[in-house]
């Protein structure tokens, strides 16, 4: 995600300037279990200082004893296993079998890792080639799509953000919404034409990753483009807002669409988004409301944290069954909320 990765190449910046070598590991490909997936990166200084994780720590412990040791990526870089078998899975910390493989490299000037750092300061997508032969390394623009590749001669990463949400509203929950949003790795939108809420609504985050627009929902989402890295989320409470938002959502290719509202309310805006709009039901059973997990969310940060939560279980395919109510909880046998 882009804030991991800048978070990295942060302190990496920081090392390099302190005078000590520093390697980088990228795991690029995984079998069964494993604690983290690929793209996720670890950055180990020379007398063992970690940045990043890439298992649960015992990968990282190996790491470090052989940066002390002088002997961790000193040339070109370097493709590495863990848990080949199941004693060394063990002894890496990988559950079930897993299999974690790596890249180290050590980072020079030519691994271009500050004018990274600069590129995703702006809010850029960048795609990053590593030539496995020379560690020599460039920079090209990124698109949404972009994906880890591994070859024989180079490896392939993507940086920034992929991840997209538009909010409709830039009312109180928003302000929550928004930074959370951001610190999950998403580049968010905040829409909302209403100049008593537009006007003193304050964009947080580096440029490029929370920007407000006073446009019409509709054209905004249009102008977006929804794709399948995009969440829409209306929370005007105003349906002359929120329902043009999600005419235009619930039609495209979002991964996620969500409005805030009772149930009642919620069962009410899709007979307007059939009746005015000519919704199907199939489009309309996409429509996420009332909008977050049902964890009785009740401050405009907890129901922030619960659109996160939801949003999060979608875009890894889980599906979250309806909560027990905490009167209800308290009936059921011992051992059923385990």
């Amino acid at each position: 995600m882009d804030n991991i990765d800048r978070q990295i190449l942060e302190q990496i910046t920081t090392w390099v300037a302190g005078g000590h070598r520093v390697a980088l590991g990228t795991i690029v490909r995984t079998w069964g279990s494993a604690p983290r997936p690929p793209g996720s990166a670890v950055a180990i200084r020379d007398d063992g200082l970690v940045a990043g994780s890439v298992s649960g720590g015992c990968i990282e412990d190996d790491l470090v004893d052989k940066a002390r040791a002088g002997t961790l990526a000193t040339q070109r870089p370097q493709v590495v296993r863990y848990g080949i078998d199941a004693d060394a899975a063990h002894r890496f910390g990988l559950p079930c079998g897993g299999l974690i493989e790596l890249v180290l490299e050590a980072v020079a000037p030519h691994s271009l890792l500050p004018q990274l750092l600069e590129r995703l300061k702006r809010g850029e997508r960048v795609r990053r080639r590593l030539d496995l032969a020379s560690g020599a390394v460039t920079l090209e623009e990124g698109s949404a799509s972009d994906e880890l590749v591994l070859t024989a001669s180079e490896l392939v990463t993507h940086h920034g953000p992929s991840w997209r949400m538009l909010v409709i509203g830039a009312g109180q929950l928003t302000q929550y919404l928004a930074p959370m949003a951001h610190a999950l790795g998403y580049q968010v939108t905040v829409c909302d034409p209403r100049a008593e809420y537009a006007d003193g609504f304050a964009v947080v985050g580096p440029a490029g990753q929370v920007r407000l627009v006073r446009t019409m929902p509709d054209d905004t989402v249009r102008e977006l483009q929804p794709d399948g890295h995009l969440a829409i989320v209306a929370l005007t409470h105003d349906p002359k807002l929120d329902d043009m938002a999600l005419m235009e959502a619930l039609a495209s290719p979002a991964f996620y669409v969500g409005a805030i509202g009772s149930r009642a309310n919620q069962a009410k805006r899709k007979e307007r988004l059939k009746e005015h709009f000519g919704l199907g039901d199939e489009a309309l059973a996409r429509l996420h409301g009332p909008v977050g997990l049902k964890n009785g969310a009740r401050t405009p940060p907890e129901i922030a944290v619960s659109i996160l939560a939801e949003i999060t279980a979608v875009r890894y395919g889980y599906l979250i069954p309806e909560p027990v109510a905490p009167a209800a909880a308290a009936t059921l046998p011992a051992g059923c909320m385990a």
